[in-house]
């Protein structure tokens, strides 16, 4: 498997937030990083200077002046760096150490900083202030191709066992009122990581939760009806269906599955942020995040 060891000022640009422009400006004026530069002039990075300038942008995010930072060593830099962290319990270097954790297919390196955060915080705490955001940045990586598939994959089967560890532990709670919630996901949709923790946080809560998972039509949901007294459905659409098709698709589940019975569908994800709440069919919900969506059920 193929460890990335050289990035391209877009790729520093993509992965740290710091635009190509402000570093060619701190590379000129503060001397803050040495690219390595090809025959015809192109820069090119290697995985320390990425480090280092994750940890810049964290510092100068939090009020450090690039003035101040260029005058202190990497170990200074370091050592500020998880001064912050420990004094603020900051997230964003979290999400850093993730994300180089997934760039070198570092198991260790994702396991250590999983344990450090799980000293401090519990894992829904862990969930919602590093993974959502972790996953945001995965999903801008991948759109410009700064991430292969096989880095996304990599982070999203760790991610996966975590989740199912916590869930293994919560579902012994018995449910708590007649209402079932079936979660799936639509055809062709395989980003599931989402979905898996809002069952998680549904179990948690004393609910049945019954999770159909990935790429599930929905003719297969009218059985369900015979075997469950009342059904809420939940779903996430990150990739499908796509935005042409998402609004006939609720259509259908409205007409087909939610009218039979005058039940509720709760669904989010990238594909439904274009949807007017005032269009809807009947039945259906929209949240913009995971937060919003647990907060109304």
């Amino acid at each position: 498997m193929s460890i990335k060891n050289s990035f391209s000022i877009k790729d520093l640009e993509n992965l740290t937030g710091v635009k190509a422009h402000t570093i060619r400006i701190w590379e000129k004026r503060y001397e803050l990083l040495e690219p390595m530069r090809s025959d015809t002039n192109i820069r090119n990075y290697d995985q320390k200077s990425l480090q280092k300038l994750l940890n810049i942008a964290l510092l100068n995010e939090n009020g450090v002046k690039v003035s101040k930072i260029a005058k202190l060593t990497d170990d200074e830099i370091f050592v500020k760096v998880r001064e912050l962290v420990v004094r603020e319990e900051h997230p964003l270097n979290a999400v850093n150490d993730f994300k180089l954790a997934m760039l070198n297919f570092d198991r260790t390196l994702f396991d250590n900083t999983y344990n450090q955060l799980l000293a401090q915080s519990s894992f829904r705490e862990i969930f919602l202030k590093v993974f959502i955001k972790l996953l945001e940045e995965i999903g801008l990586l991948w759109i410009s191709n700064t991430i292969t598939p096989a880095h996304e994959h990599f982070i999203s089967v760790l991610l996966k066992q975590k989740l199912l560890i916590n869930i293994e532990r919560v579902q012994g709670v018995k449910a708590k009122s007649k209402k079932t919630f079936v979660l799936f996901l639509p055809q062709n949709e395989i980003h599931d990581i989402g979905i898996i923790y809002i069952h998680f946080e549904l179990l948690l809560k004393g609910y049945e939760s019954v999770y159909l998972g990935p790429s599930v039509p929905l003719e297969t949901l009218l059985g369900l009806q015979e075997i469950f007294e009342e059904i809420d459905y939940v779903s996430y659409f990150t990739v499908e269906p796509n935005l042409e098709k998402v609004g006939p698709f609720l259509d259908e589940m409205s007409r087909d599955i939610l009218s039979l019975r005058g039940e509720k569908m709760h669904v989010l994800g990238r594909n439904t942020r274009e949807l007017s709440q005032a269009k809807l069919p009947v039945g259906v919900t929209v949240y913009n995040d995971i937060i919003s969506l647990l907060d109304k059920i």
